[in-house]
């Protein structure tokens, strides 16, 4: 069983207001990751497609996907967005379908390969599933949209949701890579795509959070949305969740941080830049800062007050140390 907790979910927002009103707005134009500023629509649609399509699981247990580019050391996303900038400088051409449509698994290794701290070669985790949904965007973009991935943005009519299938969200789906019941993928686009002004929405009150792996860390623990003692056991136990499972836990999730939006006043792609940061910085796996103390990275991401983390006052995991899991074990995934 899983619930959402509107009262608790409207104290989250109280408390993460000041925190949000602080936010510095990322506008995704740091050029160690992103193209740079100036760069048409057309191509910057193209890199965000390509790149949010292969935007999941990037570290596994054990495994982590983090290497040297350029002389400076980069993890998970990070990495895989600084090897994207990489290849956009050099060559436009390969995040357009004439290219994707033959992608192969020995293309995605060449291009997503690094050292690591070993001097070992470390690749990402299933080259061959990437390959595969680039080849996918490929096809499809020839074939249903003209070979042009900004046509995706002019049938929105800039909106994320449109009639039965009209709108940004929607006409993703046809894509394997944004396949995701809960839209993860699709609402990261959407969010890279406005901030960098590809798109203004005109349906602002659909946005919702892209719900991934350290949002429903947060919301487990902070009890936002609160599951029955057994599916927490579970969790705690490390059992893998079957694909309905985490879609019904997410989903509820991603209904909890609607609440604290709207009780923070907040953009849920605002809301969602700061919770991003605070579960890779603050509330991370396994050395959350309420535990360990708050450290440096977590204070410049807005995460403490003080010598406290900001949702103390309402974390249920703060008072009960039960609730203080790791998160949902589903690895073998391509939706988020």
């Amino acid at each position: 069983m899983v619930s959402v907790e509107r009262v608790k979910a409207e104290m989250v927002g109280k408390l993460i207001a000041p925190a949000l009103a602080r936010l510095t707005v990322d506008t995704f134009e740091d050029r160690r990751y992103y193209p740079p500023p100036g760069t048409n629509r057309r191509d910057l649609m193209a890199y965000f497609l390509v790149m949010v399509a292969m935007d999941h699981r990037l570290s596994r247990p054990g495994r982590d996907y983090e290497g040297y580019v350029g002389g400076e050391l980069y993890h998970g996303a990070d990495l895989l967005y600084r090897l994207g900038a990489e290849m956009f400088e050099r060559d436009r051409s390969f995040f357009y379908p004439e290219r994707l449509k033959s992608i192969t698994v020995k293309d995605v290794l060449n291009w997503l390969m690094v050292k690591g701290k070993s001097g070992r070669e470390i690749r990402p985790p299933d080259p061959e599933v990437r390959a595969e949904l680039l080849r996918d965007l490929g096809v499809k973009l020839e074939a249903l949209f003209n070979g042009d991935p900004f046509e995706i943005v002019v049938r929105s009519k800039g909106f994320l949701r449109l009639g039965v299938a009209e709108g940004l969200i929607d006409l993703l789906k046809v894509f394997k890579a944004y396949q995701d019941p809960v839209e993860k993928k699709a609402f990261l686009l959407a969010k890279f795509i406005e901030r960098r002004g590809i798109v203004r929405f005109q349906d602002p009150q659909d946005k919702e959070v892209p719900v991934d792996n350290h949002l429903t860390r947060i919301a487990l623990r902070t009890g936002i949305v609160d599951v029955d003692r057994e599916t927490l056991e579970r969790i705690a136990a490390n059992i893998e969740f079957e694909p309905f499972e985490d879609a019904y836990l997410r989903m509820a999730v991603r209904q909890a941080y609607r609440l604290v939006a709207q009780a923070a006043g907040a953009d849920p792609f605002i809301l969602d830049d700061f919770l991003w940061t605070f579960g890779r910085r603050c509330c991370t796996l396994m050395d959350p800062s309420c535990a360990s103390g708050c450290g440096l990275r977590c204070r410049q991401s807005g995460g403490c007050e003080g010598n406290s983390c900001v949702l103390a006052p309402a974390c249920k995991a703060f008072t009960d140390r039960l609730y203080m899991v790791p998160e949902h074990k589903f690895l073998n995934t391509w939706w988020y």
